[in-house]
């Protein structure tokens, strides 16, 4: 098992940035219907604390993260999405936004989520898109990969979950994102600034967070065919089956999940 040393989450020092504040509505318009009324929600990577904002009314939330500065809640553990330090199946909702990148081996990473899902519950995934678009910012975030949709379907269907929603995102500042990556590619010296990321003037951030509402406005509707970012939501079926009837009703983990000490 391998992880890779890097500074945290950008999150926590430019938590305003345009793409976190993006991000959050996006996440939320794709993925908030699969929530439900669950009772215990694992937040993996809660660094990313501004993008799980919507979040907060659904459940009793449990944060876990590499990084402690990440850990402002009182349900806050910290810990490695390799290991998580908790009994199976006892959460509803396992969320890990922009986390599984981050994991080596991945089949472990995405195994330890499946395992602490309760049956009938969700798994909601972001991750970053397109190997051909890896950068000097991927090494900096401590990235192993970035994805296909078909390859962040495949990892997720091993781990025996059925997707139920798959999409890209980011889709309307697309142009600016090869843009920005064709500059890193071939600059001598690095285009971003502090945490990794590219300053974006105020002009920039107001077109920028009214293209991503383009991209709001169309999730309402249909999935998106390409973007910088992958949502997924997915969810773990029966025990003994594998699969999740389409009559059948989630049943929600009504005990508080157990901390297992040493894992």
């Amino acid at each position: 098992m391998t992880t890779t040393t890097h500074p945290g989450s950008a999150s926590l020092q430019q938590p305003d940035y345009w793409w976190y504040r993006a991000r959050t509505q996006l996440l939320r318009t794709a993925l908030e219907p699969f929530l439900g009324e669950p009772s215990w929600v694992l937040d993996v990577g809660s660094a990313d604390g501004p993008s799980v904002s919507w979040m907060r009314r659904h459940g009793r939330r449990i944060a876990l993260d590499v990084d402690p500065r990440g850990l402002a809640s009182e349900r806050g553990v910290c810990g490695s999405a390799l290991a998580l330090p908790f009994a199976s199946e006892v959460f509803d909702v396992v969320a890990a936004f922009d986390v599984v990148e981050h994991c080596e081996p991945e089949d472990q990473a995405m195994a330890e989520l499946a395992r602490v899902l309760a049956p009938g519950g969700h798994l909601l995934l972001s991750v970053p898109a397109y190997q051909w678009a890896w950068t000097d910012h991927d090494v900096r975030a401590g990235h192993f990969r970035r994805y296909t949709q078909r390859r962040l379907l495949t990892a997720v269907e091993r781990a025996g979950l059925e997707v139920r929603r798959s999409t890209y995102a980011f889709s309307a500042v697309f142009p600016f994102f090869v843009a920005e990556r064709v500059q890193r590619r071939f600059s001598r010296s690095p285009a971003s600034g502090d945490g990794g990321l590219t300053p974006v003037p105020a002009w920039l951030d107001w077109l920028l967070m009214r293209l991503s509402g383009l991209d709001r406005r169309m999730l309402k509707r249909f999935d998106l065919p390409f973007g910088s970012s992958i949502f997924l939501a997915a969810v773990k079926g029966k025990p003994g089956t594998g699969q999740m009837s389409s009559t059948a009703k989630p049943r929600m983990a009504r005990r508080p999940p157990v901390l297992e000490v040493g894992k």
